[in-house]
């Protein structure tokens, strides 16, 4: 469902955007992420991605190198503290202070939430909430220890009204965003920012988890009757990782095309009982 190029693909930001700055994007190997990374790259970035697929980080890493720019890729799974932990300290001793965290690593599947497994519930939640979480307080430490600021980039989701179909990331989300307004008042005095970009239905591979009938309504899921592109996603991002946004914080940016304030979105299309005439 995505066409674009995003190597060439124009933006409205200065080439050198960047320069000189290093920036960590998890789930950096598809998406959103690589998106994401490869702009930043283009204006400059010294750009870090990791995720659990190595090949997925390869491949953009090459991809990188081929249009004479780079992109390192460190295989880590955000679930785990230790590799979190990890992370930072190659982060630290190869490049030094990063200017920005972009947490974009997460995923989901839909199901009818009565139908959910523990087992599948808690998955979800240990990626979306807890991996978010390790990695927001393993950046603050990391600035706090370099005594420099930072700036962390949450993508969340646009949880308002609810998410029928994918109730255990809706959860996750709005944790994410609960945690990331309160740290942002309490990392302040560390000069640590903390906002969070809320995409809507976006034309990207991460659509092809949801089944055909729910595929069918997401062109229909905002009042500009249009999935959002990569690029739209990816420059807000990078105005929320710049020193464009510097008086920004415990903040989210909704990009949805309307979406927000629309009809109804069933992801995992509509539970038959739903549609029973009430008795």
């Amino acid at each position: 469902m995505n066409s674009e190029d995003v190597w060439t693909t124009p933006t409205v930001f200065r080439s050198d955007l960047f320069e000189g700055q290093n920036i960590l994007v998890t789930g950096g190997g598809s998406g959103i992420g690589r998106a994401v990374s490869v702009l930043a790259a283009r204006l400059g970035a010294n750009v870090i991605i990791c995720g659990r697929t190595s090949e997925k980080l390869e491949r953009v890493s090459e991809e990188a190198r081929e249009h004479g720019l780079h992109i390192q890729p460190i295989t880590t799974n955000i679930r785990e503290q230790e590799q979190v932990e990890e992370l930072f300290s190659v982060i630290g001793k190869e490049h030094g202070p990063l200017a920005a965290v972009v947490n974009n690593a997460g995923g989901q599947f839909s199901q009818q939430a009565i139908d959910f497994s523990i087992k599948g519930w808690k998955a979800v939640v240990d990626t979306n909430l807890n991996g978010t979480w390790m990695m927001m307080q393993a950046a603050a430490k990391h600035w706090r220890s370099l005594e420099t600021e930072g700036n962390i980039v949450n993508i969340v989701a646009v949880v308002d009204r609810g998410m029928p179909g994918i109730a255990h990331t809706a959860a996750a989300r709005a944790g994410v965003i609960a945690a990331s307004r309160t740290v942002a008042v309490e990392w302040a005095p560390l000069r640590v920012r903390v906002n969070c970009l809320a995409p809507g239905v976006i034309a990207s591979s991460g659509l092809e988890v949801y089944p055909p009938e729910a595929q069918k309504e997401f062109p229909l899921a905002n009042p500009l009757k249009r999935p959002g592109s990569l690029r739209e996603i990816a420059e807000a991002a990078i105005y929320l990782a710049s020193s464009a946004s510097t008086f920004m914080t415990g903040e989210v940016m909704t990009v949805d095309g309307g979406g927000r304030l629309w009809g109804e979105l069933w992801t995992a299309g509509r539970p038959d009982y739903y549609l029973q005439k009430p008795t």
